[in-house]
């Protein structure tokens, strides 16, 4: 019989959360799950073990911690979380502090209290219990990441500073001391905001950590955290709402949220209430051919996680557009992720049924960007990417306005004048052409295949990054 050790990839958020169990006792341990618990319990059914223990690596701030759920749905398991940095929660678990052993079968894992990106961090070394001072893995969580390092400003300005200083202590007093063979297993994979250009790979070592990760070649910890601090990427503003949610305790569903199905002329009426906000998870073409006046296009991808987050509040009830009625579930999932579990219903069959029902259309134009390569003076041409994309090159003469930042920013745009709009791929530049039609822009139009079609069709570049130089 043999160690069970499972990596769970949950995309969008960018999550990595962990399985580790012996089949001989039957035992395992979940670390970092996410809300949507059964692929969790799935797995624990068909390794034949029994989820014992979940633990957490710190105080999530991107995504809704799993751990009340899947203990109320794993019955004989406990929650375990760190009571370093003065950490206190509003729910039932058990406190571990720095130095903590567990056993699970023939594993040992031993907690390391590791803070910097949030003051409570505790990494999780994995070892043989014949061989406890030789540990082969360690759960790293938010602190070290395959070519990055957890960011120290995500709970403000006020702790940035002396979280970076800890930070840096994290990553020599501990990381840097273990052997270079240690594996590293983090919570994070590429494309999470919680860590500044994250790899590849969904995991590392040691050693080759040592070798190339740039958070690892300081020798000092002010330099360190000038490195770190300066020109971070903004933070996510549904953040501080997570750290409240996992602080306090999610609430446990037992289930997804159960959401009704409206047809088109209910659907309308639920749209007239005010309180309820009309999201379209159509893909942009769908979206732009023809979506009911006043929606936001949030497509059915699994970033609609975090955009969700960024974009909406979760006391408003949703009501959904959906590409087919099938795909419910997995979409609720994705919304779940990041906290929202208030539905006001979706409409049943979909466009279909709300054209047949010869109801109102609006739509967004599309525009290749041959088309707007020529447009010139035209068109006024928006790019919301994030700050370090639109360094890295952008059209010449485009306006930049992060997405997460464009209703507060709406007012730097000509709203009489045509916009054309583009992202990477043209994911955010249709919601944001949603945001723009809503606040009363005229002659809005997408860019379908955005800056990958621009830099493809080998048209012009211009970059931050020289200008900045000159």
């Amino acid at each position: 019989m043999s160690l069970i050790f499972e990596c769970i990839q949950t995309e969008g958020i960018a999550e990595l959360s962990y399985l580790v169990g012996d089949d001989t006792e039957g035992v395992a341990a979940v670390f970092d799950p996410r809300p949507d618990v059964d692929c969790y319990l799935q797995l624990a059914r068909e390794k034949k073990v029994s989820i014992t223990h979940i633990f957490e690596t710190h105080i999530h701030v991107d995504f809704v911690s799993g751990a009340r759920e899947l203990c109320a749905r794993a019955k004989s398991a406990k929650i375990y979380l760190s009571h370093e940095g003065g950490a206190r929660y509003g729910f039932e678990h058990e406190g571990i502090v720095d130095g903590d052993v567990f056993e699970l079968g023939s594993t040992l894992i031993a907690a390391r209290h590791t803070p910097g990106h949030s003051p409570e961090h505790m990494a999780y070394l994995l070892s043989e219990k014949d061989h406890p001072d030789a540990p082969w893995g360690v759960l790293s969580g938010d602190s070290l990441f395959v070519n990055s390092a957890g960011r120290s400003d995500l709970l403000g300005s006020s702790q940035a500073k002396e979280l970076a200083e800890q930070l840096f202590h994290t990553l020599h007093d501990f990381y840097l001391t273990l052997n270079d063979g240690v594996i590293i297993y983090p919570t994070h994979g590429q494309g999470s905001p919680c860590g500044e250009d994250i790899g590849e790979r969904l995991s590392s070592t040691i050693g080759y950590e040592r070798r190339f990760n740039a958070f690892l070649q300081f020798n000092d910890a002010t330099s360190f955290a000038t490195y770190t601090l300066t020109a971070p990427a903004p933070i996510p503003a549904y953040y501080p709402s997570m750290l409240t949610v996992n602080t306090k305790g999610p609430v446990v569903l037992g289930n997804l949220p159960p959401v009704r199905g409206l047809p088109p002329k209910f659907f309308q009426e639920a749209i007239e209430n005010h309180d309820n906000v009309l999201i379209d998870t159509r893909m942009m073409l769908a979206f732009g051919g023809g979506h009911i006046k006043g929606a936001l296009s949030i497509g059915d991808a699994p970033m609609l996680s975090i955009w969700a987050g960024w974009l909406l509040d979760p006391a408003k009830p949703i009501l959904l557009v959906v590409e087919s009625d099938e795909k419910l579930n997995e979409i609720i999932r994705l919304f779940l992720r990041t906290g929202y579990t208030k539905f006001a219903g979706y409409l049943v069959g979909g466009m279909t049924a709300w054209n047949n029902a010869g109801l109102p259309l609006e739509s967004v134009g599309q525009k290749t960007v041959h088309e707007i390569k020529n447009a010139e003076e035209e068109l006024q041409v928006l790019d919301v990417r994030a700050p370090n994309e639109w360094k890295e090159g952008h059209i010449p003469n485009a306006r930049h306005i992060f997405l997460g930042e464009l209703r507060k920013q709406l007012g730097r745009l000509d709203k009489c004048k045509p916009t054309a709009v583009y992202c990477d791929s043209g994911y955010r530049a249709s919601i944001a052409t949603s945001i723009l039609q809503q606040h009363g822009f005229s002659g809005v139009c997408n860019i379908p295949g955005s800056w990958q079609a621009w830099e493809n069709a080998g048209y012009p570049v211009e970059k931050e990054i020289e200008k900045e130089k000159k």
